[in-house]
């Protein structure tokens, strides 16, 4: 071994106890090990896709609720695009905002749930201890990448907003059109994310964005909304200015997600945006922070 390998090796034995070393790199000059690690792109830990709990171990601690990371993709679309949700907030109980349900016909209802990301990114004290808060911006991203009308649909021609199960039907309408509500409930794989990420949480709320009315409107299954939605309705209505009505009667609707969310004893309400252009952000902020305050304790 010659002189400057024994130097290198013996400062590599001082350092290495303090968890850094350093050593030569394959172009002969001195880095450490911190030097040499990979970074990830977003600054974080893993690729933001699995909760913390999962790439730290024990989620269950005695020092409070479980730690999630910043997003996480909860299940993929027909074509294979990754349907991600994004949390803020550590909280045992769970508030979920859910946009881009009819891809591009509704996109307003994509960029709204967008817009709710960089707020809530921006300042995460909005949020009350208790709670966490979950956007999940685009159920439907191939609508959303496909543009105009069909747009409403998934790639195989399915309308989501008919394929949960709750009063679920092969064919279903949307004002005088008939449209596919798949070959069975949740036979979509976007349905099947939120069905399953559903399944996995404490959800105490739900407001999912659908356009065009200018409305709000309570879940409800089979039957008369309950009391905690018709409470969040009104609730968010009262603050965003907008018209709460007590049942979306225009035409049947099968298989549609909030409805079905109410089957599953989540209070949760269908905000529709007064048209499909503007995300009319002051009406939904005032919204969401009176939602907000309902639920803190």
């Amino acid at each position: 071994m010659n002189t400057q390998n024994i130097v290198i090796a013996l400062v590599a034995l001082l350092l290495i106890g303090g968890g850094a070393y350093w050593m030569l790199n394959d172009r002969g000059e001195m880095v450490s090990n911190t030097d040499m690690m990979p970074v990830e792109p977003d600054g974080g830990i893993g690729d933001g896709a699995a909760p913390l709990d999962e790439l730290l171990g024990d989620s269950d601690t005695a020092d409070g609720p479980m730690v999630y990371a910043s997003q996480t993709v909860i299940g993929a679309s027909a074509d294979g695009v990754d349907i991600t949700a994004y949390h803020f907030g550590n909280g045992a109980e769970e508030v979920l905002l859910i946009g881009g349900t009819h891809g591009s016909y509704s996109a307003n209802t994509h960029e709204l749930a967008e817009e709710f990301i960089t707020y809530l990114g921006a300042d995460e004290s909005l949020v009350p201890d208790n709670l966490r808060v979950t956007v999940i911006p685009t159920v439907n991203p191939d609508g959303l990448a496909s543009g105009g009308t069909t747009g409403r649909f998934n790639s195989n021609n399915v309308d989501l907003n008919r394929n949960f199960d709750c009063d679920w039907a092969r064919t279903s309408m949307w004002r005088d059109q008939e449209v596919s509500g798949g070959t069975a409930a949740f036979s979509e794989p976007e349905a099947q994310a939120v069905r399953d990420y559903m399944s996995e949480i404490n959800a105490v709320g739900a407001i999912v964005w659908f356009a065009a009315e200018g409305k709000v409107y309570p879940a409800a299954c089979g039957g008369n909304p309950s009391n905690a939605s018709v409470a969040l309705a009104n609730t968010f209505g009262t603050a965003a200015a907008y018209a709460v009505e007590p049942e979306f009667d225009a035409y049947t609707i099968n298989g549609d997600m909030v409805n079905w969310m109410a089957k599953q004893g989540v209070p949760a309400i269908s905000v529709l945006l007064t048209d499909r252009t503007n995300i009319e952000w002051d009406k939904n902020e005032a919204g969401f922070k009176a939602v907000l305050a309902t639920f803190a304790n």
